[in-house]
């Protein structure tokens, strides 16, 4: 039976993860490539800069607390800071559907102008492309992004090191639990609202506090898949606190009802730190003295142990290992 792409393949786990290794780096092998960072760190003049592209398809385009438009410049410019880089140039080229309404179509690109002013980068060039009705669905919109990493900076996914430890800047699962009660009609008394916002203002913060070794936005596989990342990529073993972790009460109230769990679940606006063991309380103080980071905690360490895997110290006192998401849980979530 011949092997197709399924949904599962965008879900940022294990699926995701097999599709680009086994096809994409079989052919695509650049070193820069084979790094798997959120962004790409170059060299130019001299000077480094920071390089990254993203893509699109969330459903519904509009929901609580963002929209289509906001959500490619803040995942943009997030890829960008998680590399320790200032943000300065994007581009957007737009696949548009036939009979998509105009009006809405503003709304999206005015929503990307606001976000980007907030966030001060600029949107330097674009495309767009209208294929037939039914061939997409509304609007796709495809990034690119361009920063600046400053002397003295270095963070990477390879960078933890044993006795370090992992703060996360708010609660986790906003993003993709807004996206899903929205999409299937349900309502709380509590309304579920997106996280997502530009995240190099509290970046540059955390950085002016302390050395920071590893950063990563909890995106597609949630808060779980992200840790496995950097526990593979930095050849570490990771330690986490369940009861360490903020999570809002109506996010675990959906995902009660839904049979979902928040650590698998999309954020657009927080953030993974690792810093070494002596500069984690600065660490803390800069990033709750950030807006955006206001609910930020330490959740766990690095250890030498169990190479390459996260082990969770759950709510009950038992340990667990905390895997990467192995299918799909919630498609289409950016």
């Amino acid at each position: 039976m011949e092997e197709v792409v399924l949904l599962a393949h965008g879900s940022g786990g294990t699926l995701s993860h097999e599709l680009v290794e086994h096809v994409f780096l079989k052919y695509l092998d650049d070193p820069k490539l084979l790094e798997l960072e959120d962004a790409a760190l170059l060299e130019l003049d001299g000077g480094r800069i920071v390089l990254t592209t993203d893509s699109y398809v969330v459903r519904p385009l509009f929901f609580p607390g963002g929209d289509i438009g906001k959500l490619a410049v803040c995942g943009t410019v997030n890829d960008l800071s998680m590399r320790g880089a200032r943000p300065l140039y994007l581009t957007a080229g737009f696949i548009l559907e036939e009979g998509y309404p105009l009006a809405q179509l503003e709304r999206i690109i005015s929503s990307m102008a606001e976000t980007a002013a907030r966030a001060g980068v600029r949107i330097v060039a674009g495309d767009t492309k209208v294929v037939e009705h039914g061939a997409a669905d509304g609007v796709f919109i495809n990034t690119a992004g361009v920063g600046i990493v400053p002397p003295g900076v270095d963070v990477s996914a390879r960078n933890a090191r044993p006795g370090d430890v992992v703060l996360i800047s708010g609660a986790v699962g906003d993003h993709g639990l807004a996206i899903m009660t929205r999409r299937e009609g349900l309502e709380f008394e509590s309304p579920l609202k997106s996280d997502c916002a530009p995240l190099n203002g509290l970046v540059e913060a955390l950085l002016a506090a302390c050395p920071v070794r590893t950063l990563r936005d909890p995106t597609r596989g949630g808060l779980a898949t992200t840790l496995n990342e950097l526990a593979i990529q930095s050849v570490v073993g990771l330690e986490i606190d369940e009861t360490q972790v903020p999570v809002h009460e109506p996010v675990r109230a959906a995902s009660e009802l839904l049979g979902l769990d928040p650590f698998y679940v999309a954020n657009e606006g927080k953030l993974v730190a690792i810093v070494a063991a002596e500069d984690a309380e600065r660490a803390l103080e800069a990033l709750r003295d950030h807006p955006l980071g206001s609910e930020a905690a330490i959740i766990g360490r690095v250890v030498a142990d169990h190479v390459g895997q996260v082990a969770l110290r759950t709510v009950l006192g038992t340990r667990r290992i905390l895997d990467m998401l192995a299918g799909e849980q919630l498609p289409r979530i950016c």
